[in-house]
């Protein structure tokens, strides 16, 4: 959680990528083609693809227009400036490229922001900072847009989808942090860069049902309703690791994360609260998580059963598995 000791800056900061260029050794400039700059998903796709070279060094292009109030000379912010900060959980990787004003009012801004290949391992975030002095101290923290992009050097498509990294360990005689939950089928682990399974393959007989491929029958049924209910338990974990360390803003407002945690809660909340907008079904989150009352948090774990059950497609998955079932019975009895 983090609160903020200043005034911040409401209103949206809206944002975008424009373009971007690729460059090899020894290479000029290479405009990325629009099919690899999705503006619907926000993401470019600059992973292996054979209509472009090996790269080196990538140069996005960005746009942005600050609200008029951020640039209110009788407002409490003075030397206002837009930062654009790519980052990468997986490397540690920090690259920052400050906006320059375009138009007269200083509200239209433009940046190039320059990153290197050896630099990223999988896909890097990027979103945009406002920061200004604020009762004298320089570089706070103003207003943070709520849009983000992201740069994927391992896909050539661009799409915010990406599979859950799932595992097969043995849990007996894997990790000592493994060790101790060996009577368990499966673990999630939300503390890497993405959201991981581990299945564990000593666990008899699971690694081949889970693993094994079309089939038919009561193999076929139980198979698919434990990666359902498995899949359930995952949108359970991310979603309850996601909402664990919100930030909030001086007036108490929760903001929603960047990287894969946005996402989590930007699918989930409108089955959690399917009659609120995102922004408020968050609010009602973190107002049941942090409040005395153990009734509110209480209430909200069957809202996020209900939100994970229906992302993993478990009460179709059910119904299919009674209905073959049955008509496994009637053809033992036939």
């Amino acid at each position: 959680m983090k609160v903020y000791p200043y005034r911040r800056l409401t209103g949206n900061v809206s944002w975008r990528v424009d373009s971007a260029q690729l460059k090899a050794e020894g290479e000029p400039w290479d405009d990325v083609e629009s099919k690899y700059l999705s503006t619907v998903e926000r993401v470019v796709a600059l992973g292996p693809d054979e209509d472009r070279p090996d790269w080196a060094r990538a140069r996005l292009r960005l746009s942005a227009e600050l609200p008029a109030k951020a640039l209110d000379p009788s407002g409490p912010w003075q030397n206002v400036k837009a930062v654009a900060v790519l980052t990468e959980r997986a490397t540690n990787t920090r690259t920052t490229a400050e906006f320059s004003a375009v138009s007269e009012d200083g509200r239209a801004r433009t940046a190039e922001l320059y990153l290197y290949r050896c630099d990223l391992l999988d896909r890097a975030s990027l979103t945009v900072h406002v920061v200004a002095t604020v009762d004298g101290v320089p570089g706070r923290v103003i207003a943070t847009s709520d849009v983000e992009w992201f740069v994927d050097v391992i896909e050539a498509v661009p799409s915010l989808a990406r599979e859950l990294d799932v595992k097969m360990v043995r849990f007996g005689s894997g990790a000592s942090r493994l060790q101790r939950f060996k009577d368990s089928p499966w673990l999630v682990d939300t503390t890497g860069r993405i959201p991981a399974v581990r299945v564990n393959s000593d666990f008899d007989g699971l690694g081949d049902l889970i693993g094994a491929d079309g089939g038919s029958g009561p193999e076929k049924t139980v198979r698919e309703l434990l990666l359902a209910q498995m899949c359930s338990e995952v949108w359970t974990a991310v979603f309850h690791s996601a909402v664990g360390d919100l930030e909030v803003e001086e007036d108490g407002t929760p903001v929603f994360p960047h990287g894969w945690q946005g996402e989590v809660l930007r699918e989930m909340l409108p089955d959690v609260y399917s009659d609120r907008p995102p922004e408020d079904a968050l609010r009602a989150v973190h107002t049941a998580r942090t409040e005395a009352s153990a009734a509110g948090w209480g209430e909200l774990q069957s809202r996020i059963h209900y939100a994970a059950s229906r992302r993993a497609g478990v009460p179709r998955t059910l119904s299919t598995t009674i209905l073959d079932l049955e008509r496994l019975t009637q053809g033992d009895d036939a």
